[in-house]
């Protein structure tokens, strides 16, 4: 092969990594503001067929790039899937990282795997051994999970003909005829013949008791409260509401991202009123979400788009200007110098609502006199007020002001574009990174260097086989 063609090849690899990366950092397969899910999961299923088939060992170690849940879920299932066309020298590794990937899921994200694996008739010999291996390291969670996820665990169990303790083969099978020595499990078996007993379960448990005991739902709601967990609370608060039920949220207790987004549901008037919890709340959210990252950053200015498509979609209500929020603080928290520039000035963050026309140019300028050392513009990348003014202007700023570019410009795009499988850029002289959490801000940081085409496919080799040992704890 010729030297010209060997580099094109390089070049089609590289552009073909950073574009998957790109894509499970930012999409989920969710309706956005734009796009349909139907777009966003027929693009992103190509997306990993199209890698996997390509580049399997490297597919494979995007699990430790930071990629997000959904994504990892299906890189696992396809590996599963395609386990025969391992490589045997590549066979350690990737058991190696399904297996820690699947076990710093979430545990109601792990459930819902392991039960793909049957829904697509995985039953291959290492299918079986992870399986296992992720029943075994549960320990005295197990019980806990039999209750919550008890018609998974049961699928599950009977597709890998899985040899269970007695009491919990009992348990998941229905063999009731007397009381279980296991608490959970009799407070269960109570609950399904007793309405009293049900508001000593898990609320995931519970509701499906109260529709079977024919309890209201206000009633049942405001007598559950105290065994939902922090996200069950959150996603309830409209239903809630409905039913004349108020349940009360902890901001300590929440993600720095999913606390941004609870309180864009408020409505400006309640966030005026408890401005400082929730100031404070979101500061403290900040320092947790860096707490193990030591991210350090000099004087760096934020260009923030709420404009109305920062209102998402229904399935993501308000996540692109949850995100943009959620940085606000996160950069606030951790930058020598820092100040927000918003496509709409507010005089307060926090009382911030998606409004107007995209017009990011204004505040980019603005920031960019303010002499920063980083920028970032966290949009959908859908600017119209006018169209392309963005572009023009970094292409100036680039040529003629900053040719060094001593100033670093990095677009983050929360939202994933199925046309052409990539994320709407605004300008071809600055990296565009996708971000669905505020908190992933670091590793994205860390990526971007390849999102603007500066470095070499044996550079993101190098990226990707580093996160391998850091993961796996590799020296």
């Amino acid at each position: 092969m010729a030297k010209d063609d060997s580099s094109r090849v390089e070049e089609v690899a590289r552009e073909d990594l950073v574009m998957f990366i790109n894509a499970c950092l930012s999409s989920t397969g969710q309706r956005e503001f734009y796009d349909d899910n139907y777009g966003q999961k027929v693009s992103l299923s190509f997306l990993h067929d199209y890698i996997l088939g390509n580049y399997r060992l490297l597919y494979c170690r995007t699990l430790a790039a930071g990629i997000n849940h959904f994504n990892q879920i299906q890189i696992i299932l396809k590996l599963l899937e395609t386990g025969k066309e391992t490589k045997p020298e590549n066979r350690w590794e990737e058991n190696r990282l399904i297996t820690e990937t699947l076990h710093r899921l979430p545990s109601h994200r792990a459930w819902n795997l392991l039960l793909q694996i049957r829904k697509r008739h995985i039953n291959n010999r290492r299918a079986r051994a992870i399986v296992r291996d992720y029943l075994a390291s549960r320990g005295e969670r197990l019980e806990f999970d039999a209750v919550k996820y008890r018609s998974k665990l049961q699928a599950i169990a009977t597709h890998h003909h899985l040899k269970l303790e007695k009491e919990l083969n009992s348990f998941l099978f229905r063999h009731w005829q007397k009381s279980f020595a296991t608490e959970l499990f009799e407070k269960f078996r109570q609950g399904y013949y007793s309405a009293s007993a049900i508001y000593n379960l898990p609320y995931t448990i519970a509701e499906g008791l109260a529709i079977k005991h024919k309890i209201p739902r206000d009633i049942f709601l405001a007598r559950i409260e105290n065994q939902m967990t922090v996200n069950e609370k959150l996603r309830l608060q409209g239903s809630a509401e409905k039913a004349g039920i108020a349940i009360a949220i902890e901001p300590h207790r929440l993600s720095l991202t999913k606390l941004a987004l609870y309180i864009l549901s408020l409505s400006p008037d309640i966030r005026q009123q408890r401005r400082d919890e929730l100031h404070h709340g979101m500061e403290n959210s900040a320092r947790a979400a860096l707490k193990h990252s030591h991210l350090e950053l000099g004087r760096v200015a934020i260009v923030c788009d709420r404009s109305y498509s920062s209102y998402g979609s229904s399935e993501k209500r308000r996540r692109p200007l949850g995100i943009a929020l959620a940085l606000h603080y996160l950069i606030s928290v951790c930058a020598r110098e820092y100040q927000a520039f918003w496509t709409v000035p507010t005089p307060d963050s926090l009382l911030v609502t998606p409004y107007g026309q995209t017009d990011l140019a204004t505040p980019l300028l603005s920031a960019l006199i303010w002499q920063p050392e980083l920028v970032i513009i966290v949009s959908d990348g859908w600017e119209n007020d006018p169209p392309a003014a963005t572009s023009e202007l970094l292409r100036v700023y680039r040529q003629k002001l900053d040719p060094q570019a001593k100033t670093s410009i990095i677009h983050c795009n929360p939202v994933f574009n199925p046309d052409d499988l990539t994320l709407k850029r605004l300008s071809p002289f600055i990296p565009t990174v996708g971000l669905r959490d505020a908190e992933d801000l670091p590793v994205v940081l860390g990526f971007a260097r390849f999102a603007d085409g500066s470095a070499t496919l044996s550079e993101l080799e190098d990226y990707l086989a580093n996160r391998v040992k850091q993961l796996l704890k590799i020296r």
